[in-house]
């Protein structure tokens, strides 16, 4: 008797994960197809504008177009397909014959939480791994067919080289590589030693060098002070900075893998160009957010195991404004993670630790 319900309760198992993977790798399917039809429509001008072949739009663009909302979408599929296809076992009365059959509600959820377990790894290695790579591509197309349209150079740029060394840019030319009203400011402790000024700043991508051209130098020891005249002369050197520091592109730090982007927050920790909050939050976003796929499954199940009036159609209403509430606490969380005082790390945390409470409370409440 015991082999015999063991044997049903593996069926029963079997049927939720195959309901399970193939309700959401349907449903992730349509809306991916959706979505692109939609961003052609909005991107054919800029295809044709720009001249960009098929190749390049297909290999280059969608190449990193389609994991990235793969990988953002799938979440929130993964709730309204876990939704979908609970909510139908519940309403043709599927659910009730399992939990009177002498298996624990705790023992029902045993297959959903596998599926989920497959979809965090495969996240968690996209985000970690792949995303990365094919946000590179993406990013890099969209920069070189100037899909923004704005300028993306920033102005007035402070970067601390190393605990002695500071610059400032006041512009920067990114089609010649050429910075201009630089300032170089070199620190012992509170005590300014050294001080460059010069017009312009150029560098060299071959040499991987920068030229200072008409500068002056003011070297200060105590009360002393020496002045170094170069105008009309050049001299290179190597500083600790490239021309990608002076030009911002949106989802610029997706588009590094996470070795190069803890670097970056290292190097960033130094330089303290404003930009460490969206670095910190973009690295722990990777590892949290793959987390999603248990906390949805948790409320999804919750909320549409239960046999209700009007069949799914109030579990998946449910279900689309919950969708819409996670989404806002992230957009939220960002915000007060880049733009205010809070942490990145609690930022990223805030809404799966939200609604993993809210999942939490309704498995308590839910049906047994």
């Amino acid at each position: 008797m015991r082999a015999l319900l063991n044997r049903y309760i593996k069926v029963i198992d079997w049927y939720i994960i195959k309901k399970y993977l193939g309700t959401f790798v349907f449903t992730l399917g349509l809306f991916l197809v959706i979505t692109v039809v939609f961003d052609i429509s909005e991107h054919l001008d800029n295809f044709l504008r720009t001249h960009a072949t098929i190749q390049e739009i297909a290999f280059k663009y969608y190449a990193g177009f389609i994991p990235f909302y793969l990988n953002l979408l799938s979440p929130l599929i993964n709730f309204l397909a876990v939704i979908f296809f609970t909510a139908k076992m519940a309403n043709q009365t599927e659910i009730v014959p399992i939990l009177s059959g002498k298996a624990s509600f705790n023992r029902f959820l045993r297959p959903y939480f596998i599926c989920a377990t497959l979809i965090f790894i495969v996240s968690f290695f996209a985000n970690v791994y792949l995303i990365p790579y094919t946000n590179k591509l993406k990013i890099t197309f969209e920069n070189s067919h100037q899909f923004n349209g704005d300028d993306p150079t920033k102005s007035e740029v402070h970067i601390q080289l190393d605990k002695h060394t500071f610059v400032f840019v006041q512009s920067y030319d990114n089609t010649i590589h050429t910075g201009y009203q630089f300032v170089m400011e070199k620190f012992d402790g509170d005590l300014l030693k050294e001080k460059l000024v010069s017009n312009t700043i150029s560098y060299d991508s071959l040499k991987k060098m920068w030229t200072i051209s008409n500068y002056s130098i003011k070297y200060i020891n105590g009360l002393k002070e020496k002045w170094v005249d170069g105008s009309g002369k050049k001299i290179d050197t190597v500083l600790d900075m490239r021309p990608t520091d002076f030009i911002v592109y949106d989802n610029v730090y997706s588009a590094m893998s996470t070795k190069d982007l803890s670097r970056a927050i290292t190097k960033e920790e130094i330089r303290g160009t404003g930009a460490l909050k969206e670095m910190k939050y973009e690295k722990y976003l990777r590892f949290v957010y793959p987390l999603s796929s248990f906390v949805l499954t948790m409320i999804a199940v919750a909320i549409s195991s239960r046999k209700v009036r009007g069949g799914i159609g109030l579990p998946l209403g449910i279900g689309i404004f919950l969708c819409f509430a996670y989404i806002i606490v992230g957009r939220f969380a960002l915000v007060f993670a880049t733009k205010g005082s809070l942490s990145p790390l609690i930022s990223v945390c805030v809404p799966n630790g939200l609604f993993g409470i809210v999942g939490i409370y309704l498995l308590a409440k839910a049906p047994k």
